[in-house]
C-alpha cells in the first residue's frame, strides 16, 4: 500500500467573543441537537460526510464501541437539515476542565458550497460554548478546539479561520493512502 503525507492543523478559540458567526443561509436550514444516542444515525453521519475525505478512523468501530461513546456525558451531536435532509454534522466532546472538541464537522458532498457549512460551524462552536448549561457539574467552558488536515475539503481552513479560529500547531505524518470508502462501497472515487 502506499503512503501519503498528510498536514494536520489544530485550531483554537479561547472565548466565547472570538466566534465571528457566518449568515444563516437562504432556504429551509433547521440544526437540531441528536439527543437520543443512535450508533446506526451516527454511523451514518460519519459514513456520508467522510466519504470522499477519507474518514477511516472510526469505520471499523463496533456497535457498542459507537453506542459507549455516545453515552458519554458531554458528547453532543448536531445535525443540519435542509428541507427535512440531513445535510451535515458537528460533533462535541467536553474533555479535560472547560476544553470542548469539535471532534467532526462537514457536510454531505451534495450540499457544500451553498453557505450551510458556516453557519453549522458557527452554531456548533456557539454551542460548544454553552455546553456546560446542558451538562450540570460541567465547569464553563475555555476553550474550543478543532483539527483539521489536508485531507479535508478545500474550503474547511478557510472556514474555520474566517469564523475566528487560531491555528496553535501544525504536524505533517505519513499514513496509508486509503481509498475513497464513500458512505458505501464505490460510491465515490478519488
Amino acid at each position: 500500500m502506499t503512503s501519503i503525507a498528510v498536514t494536520t492543523w489544530s485550531l483554537e478559540q479561547t472565548s466565547p467573543h472570538d466566534l465571528l458567526p457566518a449568515a444563516v443561509p437562504e432556504g429551509e436550514v433547521r440544526i437540531v441537537r441528536s439527543e437520543v444516542p443512535s450508533p446506526e444515525f451516527s454511523r451514518f453521519l460519519y459514513t456520508s460526510v467522510g466519504a470522499d475525505i477519507r474518514w477511516t478512523d472510526r469505520l471499523g468501530w463496533t456497535y457498542a464501541q459507537w453506542q459507549e461513546y455516545l453515552e458519554r456525558p458531554g458528547v453532543e451531536t448536531w445535525v443540519a437539515y435542509e428541507r427535512g435532509t440531513p445535510a451535515g454534522y458537528v460533533e462535541l466532546e467536553a474533555q479535560d476542565e472547560g476544553v470542548v472538541e469539535i471532534v467532526y464537522f462537514g457536510l454531505i458532498r451534495s450540499f457544500r458550497g451553498r453557505g450551510i457549512g458556516g453557519h453549522l460551524l458557527s452554531y456548533g462552536t456557539a454551542r460548544a460554548w454553552d455546553l456546560a448549561d446542558r451538562w450540570p457539574g460541567r465547569p464553563p467552558t475555555k476553550r474550543v478546539w478543532l483539527h483539521t488536515c489536508s485531507k479535508d475539503g478545500e474550503y474547511a481552513m478557510d472556514n474555520y479561520l474566517r469564523r475566528g479560529f487560531r491555528l496553535f500547531d501544525t504536524k505533517v505524518e505519513t499514513e496509508p493512502d486509503v481509498p475513497t470508502p464513500g458512505p458505501w462501497p464505490g460510491a465515490y472515487r478519488a
